[in-house]
């Protein structure tokens, strides 16, 4: 052992961790997006307490935003304390009873994802079957329906890892309430990107993360009921089995009572309100119309390097650009290219897709003309590497 002594006040246990320094990176992948420097400056104002009246209406406007951004006058509407997949699960954890039926779609990885979730809240899980790829047909949906008459009906507005855009969904919301069901749509990386009409279009429940086309670092997620799906949830005979996200007890903080239920997440909440405030001050209709035009930009130019995209054009996702890896291409080489020589991230496929494709964000602030050229000139790069010719 070492005669000499620790400095006075010194734990030589303690671990020797320097100042943060991440990367500078350019996100142009599945999520999340760049986050806008306003939405970063929010973030570092001053903490105040989870029922500070000041935090009760910032409450209410962030409950204000989401309602514009949602297309919906729902009272329920609310940002989730958790990523994307704690909102995913607070609806369809607290719609989906024991013994209640859920239909889910088969055409992407987070239909899965709807499936273990319901059969985790004791919900028994039938599905419509459709190819990865392609979206759900009207046709198959209603088959589905008279076959099993679910309860509730889950749909992926834009299925992340094909790049699929889901249309026609009136059609499909229309099927459902005609069979007295629910439906619940996945709008994590639609909302605020993708055109999406909650009230208009029917949807009951719908939900969403911060970290895509919101451009905002995760942590509040967004969820809007309709006063139906509410009652359902009000009116179970069971309680659902998540305490955290049970939303008969958030209705208590979130609602006109604004009692205690859990700290929120008063940095991200701070954070969704700047980002909200972006998507009202651009317009939504506007926002729509900028990703599909700088996403049509890069959709081009991947064309123009001999690229072929996953999804038809009529079903073609602007804010999720998934692409076919060419024969002889090495899709992980691609990706590590684009990390350490640019900076720049995109990422492979997941599920049935992996090594099948590359999925390439054009989401929120990332969805830039700039960022678009940049991703081209070093793919272009990345695939010379690899001795790629179109």
């Amino acid at each position: 052992m070492s005669n000499q002594q620790a400095e006075p006040g010194v734990d030589e246990r303690a671990p020797e961790v320097g100042e943060l320094t991440p990367p500078d990176r350019t996100l142009m992948g599945p999520g999340p997006s760049d986050v806008h420097p306003r939405v970063l400056k929010a973030m570092s104002t001053p903490l105040v307490g989870h029922l500070d009246p000041s935090f009760v209406e910032i409450m209410d406007e962030v409950q204000e935003l989401l309602r514009y951004t949602f297309r919906t006058d729902n009272r329920w509407t609310i940002p989730v304390s958790g990523t994307g997949s704690a909102s995913m699960e607070a609806a369809i954890g607290n719609l989906v009873e024991p013994g209640d039926t859920m239909l889910v779609p088969t055409n992407g990885y987070f239909g899965g994802r709807m499936k273990s979730m319901a059969e985790r809240a004791g919900g028994d899980v039938v599905e419509v079957e459709a190819q990865w790829g392609e979206p759900l047909d009207s046709v198959d949906v209603e088959r589905a329906f008279d076959e099993h008459q679910p309860d509730v009906f889950g749909f992926v507005h834009a299925e992340t890892s094909t790049g699929v855009l889901q249309p026609n969904v009136p059609e499909l919301t229309d099927i459902a309430h005609d069979h007295d069901a629910l439906v619940i749509a996945d709008c994590v990386t639609s909302l605020g990107g993708v055109e999406m009409r909650v009230d208009e279009w029917g949807v009951d429940v719908a939900y969403s993360g911060p970290q895509k086309c919101l451009s905002c670092p995760p942590g509040a997620s967004p969820l809007t009921l309709n006063d139906r799906a509410m009652d359902k949830v009000l009116d179970r005979e069971e309680q659902p089995r998540s305490w955290y996200l049970d939303l008969s007890l958030l209705e208590g903080y979130w609602g006109d009572d604004r009692s205690y239920h859990h700290t929120a997440p008063i940095t991200n909440v701070y954070a969704l309100r700047e980002a909200l405030r972006l998507v009202a001050e651009e317009g939504i209709e506007e926002r729509w119309t900028r990703h599909r035009e700088v996403a049509g930009e890069l959709k081009s130019g991947l064309q123009e390097l001999g690229l072929e995209m996953n999804a038809p054009d009529e079903y073609w996702l602007p804010s999720l650009n998934a692409v076919r890896v060419p024969d002889g291409v090495d899709d992980g080489a691609v990706i590590d290219h684009l990390l350490e020589e640019y900076d720049l991230e995109i990422a492979s496929g997941l599920g049935d897709l992996e090594g099948d494709i590359w999925r390439i964000g054009c989401m929120g602030y990332s969805a830039r003309p700039k960022n678009v050229e940049y991703v081209l000139a070093a793919l272009e790069d990345a695939l010379a590497a690899q001795d790629y010719e179109a």
